[in-house]
Formats: structure tokens, C-alpha cells, sequence
């Protein structure tokens, strides 16, 4: 069995290096949705995989990226001068800002929420199956739990500017 909670956020970015010249050399944004699709062995005690309540940390996870600015850490030092003079929200990420890239961290960052999470309802062994990000009405990439071995990135690589930071629940 598998369930989806589906998140929403807007964001802005440039993908370098890719081969569309609009997209690699202006900043530019989307309307993301985020699918989160959660399977497990067995059902809680309730008859769920997880009660959607539970996945409180996911939602302030993809938040945290709403009318945020997000910059690939391998941008140059005068350009990330300048998203940070000019942005208050901004976040830093070790992968290219592409369908990809987000839907790649957001697994990795999700499976580490979820394997983090007690189990306090009788809950199996709860797993992140996939992430699907929407970048646009017609496409989306999704990234598998195989796909974490493309995950060369520590979590603790993602940097958050204080205006999010100050916003999250302690």
C-alpha cells in the first residue's frame, strides 16, 4: 500500500549548465508541488501507514523553500553576494535547483525525517517509496529510493538564511 501528501511552494532559481538558455541564464520561478509517497510493512493501529498529522517536519521542510531563493552552492562568490544582499530567504543547496535536484533532496531530507520519527501507533517500518516534483502543469521528476545512492550530499550541506530559520517550530 502507498499514500501521498502532496505540498506546495513558490520558488525561484537558475539552472546552470543545463542546455536551455533561458533556464541557465535567468533567474526565473515556478509554482512546485511536492508529492511525498510513504509506504510500510503494516498498517497502525488506526488502519494507516502514518496519520498525515505526523508529517509536520516534511511540511516545514518544503516551507522552508516557499518564496525563498534557491542558489546551488557551486554558483560564484559575486552572485551569491548578491542573492544574499537582495533576498531574505534564501536557501543554499549542494545539487543543481532542477526538478531533479529538489526532488532528490527533498527524498534524502524526507527519509530522514521519517526514519527519525517514534513510533507511537503501532506503526510499521514507515519508508519514503518517492518524491515527485512538479516544476510546471506538464512535467515532473521523481526520484526513487534507489536513487539515493545519486544523493553525494550530506543533509547538513543545505543552508537556510534566519529569516527561515526563524520561522521554524523549536
Amino acid at each position: 500500500m502507498i499514500i501521498r501528501k502532496l505540498f506546495k511552494f513558490e520558488g525561484a532559481h537558475i539552472v546552470r549548465n543545463c542546455t536551455s538558455v533561458r533556464c541557465r541564464e535567468n533567474i526565473h520561478g515556478h509554482s512546485y508541488i511536492v508529492e511525498v509517497f510513504l509506504t510500510s510493512n503494516k498498517l497502525d493501529d488506526g488502519y494507516m501507514i502514518t496519520d498525515f498529522a505526523r508529517l509536520a517536519k516534511i511540511k516545514e521542510l518544503i516551507d522552508s523553500f516557499d518564496h525563498s531563493y534557491i542558489l546551488w552552492n557551486k554558483e560564484d562568490a559575486e552572485f551569491k553576494n548578491f542573492v544574499y544582499q537582495y533576498n531574505k530567504r534564501v536557501v543554499e543547496i549542494p545539487v543543481s535547483p532542477s526538478a531533479e535536484g529538489f526532488a532528490l533532496l527533498f527524498l534524502k531530507v524526507a527519509d530522514k525525517i521519517i526514519n527519525d520519527m517514534p513510533r507511537v501507533n503501532g506503526e510499521g517500518d514507515v519508508q519514503v517509496s518517492s518524491v515527485r516534483v512538479h516544476e510546471t502543469a506538464t512535467g515532473y521528476a521523481e526520484a526513487f529510493r534507489e536513487d539515493l545512492a545519486w544523493a553525494k550530499f550530506q543533509i547538513s550541506e543545505i543552508k537556510y538564511s534566519s529569516a527561515i530559520t526563524e520561522e521554524w517550530s523549536k
